[in-house]
């Protein structure tokens, strides 16, 4: 890392995966920087608001401010008045956990979530807004790189890594990218992607990639979640016409959200990305 800021973001970056806090040794140590350097930084931080000391002596953590202004943002931007009712609905009509993903440049992630389990078996994760999806194991991942060529699919799971570094990750996420690209032919064929114990031990989820007004560039995913037990194949059938259908609905309202509509003119301006 070269830059002051660099050095700052990448603890809060640290941070947001540790709402608990962290010692300065342990967030020195994960970000490769001295101890000297990140008290210093921690204290600026804390000056402007974005962290705080959880008692003298004590770990550091982030404060409400950050999340704050990225709810504002979402808010402002409109993301959540064109797609909460339609992520509402959907959740409703199918019982099971449904999620949006967003396009970022080259990641995706997570920003909008409705539950429609009421009881029972549920899968409910709790704190994946604002995640970074991982492509590769995920339905959400696949059906993004399903929009795209073979060869943008590779660069993109190369850079990110083809395995999750995470604990709780299934034993059917691919494990080789001659897998993964069948994975990626079947979606396309089929219309939707799926990860049954991929993403999650234990979890099913089917997706497709959201598209502006129909036939733009990919805005981002809307997938489907619940107990693999419950979500089989027979059930994703039966679910898939429901899931497009909503899918196409976003990318309608999409323009009447600034975020997606600055996010479509920056989408254009990448060269050479096919299903973007």
């Amino acid at each position: 890392m070269s830059s002051v800021l660099e050095k700052s973001l990448a603890i809060v970056e640290l941070l947001v995966d540790h709402p608990a806090g962290m010692p300065v040794s342990a967030i020195a140590a994960a970000t490769d920087q001295p101890a000297s350097g990140v008290h210093r930084t921690l204290q600026e931080l804390a000056r402007l608001g974005y962290v705080r000391q959880l008692q003298a002596q004590g770990d550091y953590a982030l404060t409400i401010k950050l999340p704050a202004m990225g709810l504002g943002f979402i808010g402002r931007a409109g993301i959540t008045d064109v797609a909460q009712p339609i992520l509402d609905a959907l959740a409703a009509d199918s019982g099971e956990l449904v999620r949006l993903s967003v396009i970022d440049r080259d990641r995706l992630i997570w920003v909008a979530v409705a539950q429609g389990a009421t009881r029972g078996l549920r899968y409910d994760p709790g704190q994946e807004q604002g995640v970074v999806v991982h492509l590769a194991s995920s339905a959400g991942g696949k059906a993004w790189l399903s929009a795209m060529s073979d060869e943008e699919a590779l660069l993109l799971v190369g850079a990110q890594g083809l395995t999750r570094q995470a604990d709780g990750q299934g034993q059917n996420a691919p494990r080789s990218l001659g897998l993964l690209i069948e994975q990626l032919a079947e979606a396309r064929a089929r219309g939707y992607a799926t990860a049954v114990d991929s993403y999650i031990a234990g979890m099913a989820a089917m997706a497709v990639p959201v598209r502006y007004r129909g036939d733009g560039p990919v805005l981002g995913c809307l997938s489907i979640a619940g107990p693999a037990v419950r979500m089989n194949a027979e059930r994703m059938m039966q679910l898939a016409g429901r899931l497009q259908l909503a899918a196409t609905e976003l990318g309608a309202a999409a323009a009447g959200s600034k975020f997606f509509q600055a996010n479509v003119r920056a989408l254009d301006a990448l060269p050479g990305r096919s299903g973007a």
